[in-house]
């Protein structure tokens, strides 16, 4: 992060490509730590439904995500958060295209699509628990970060 001052942070919206399992594995870890401090929630560009594999990893972590239902980017209020956070390259795409005139601050966090991952059943929930983690590590020193500095005004 750089010296400048940035608005507080509010909203977060993460958004992919299907809202399957990215952005709402994004959301889950983001709303466990964070959602008391901040209003979070994900799309995609197309709507997906949940991935068993993203909600299997969320599971072993303590986090059920079941009863969230997928939302694709139009039916979000994306200019009505803070900061938007893209994960995919066509997500980021879309999204500096349709916040190209507004004040909502958009990252690009490039995350491997774990349903690409071939193998066994167990190779397949490494390469899920492999983004989860990066996900939560990102969230962490991003998010985290951000809320540590708003406390510190």
């Amino acid at each position: 992060m750089s010296g400048e001052r940035r608005p507080s942070l509010q909203a977060v919206l993460f958004v992919c490509s299907l809202n399957a399992v990215r952005s709402p594995m994004a959301e889950a870890l983001c709303r466990t730590r964070y959602g008391r401090q901040i209003y979070v929630d994900s799309a995609g560009l197309q709507k997906g439904d949940r991935d068993p594999f993203m909600l299997a990893v969320l599971r072993e972590i303590g986090i059920e995500f079941e009863s969230d239902q997928p939302h694709v980017l139009e039916e979000v209020d994306y200019e009505g958060v803070d900061l938007v956070i893209a994960l995919s390259p066509e997500a980021h795409a879309r999204a500096r295209t349709m916040l190209r005139a507004t004040a909502v601050e958009l990252l690009h966090w490039p995350i491997p699509d774990a349903t690409q991952a071939g193998g066994t059943r167990e190779q397949r929930l490494h390469a899920y628990r492999e983004v989860r983690d990066r996900l939560d590590r990102l969230i962490r020193e991003e998010i985290g970060g951000r809320l540590k500095a708003r406390v510190s005004e």
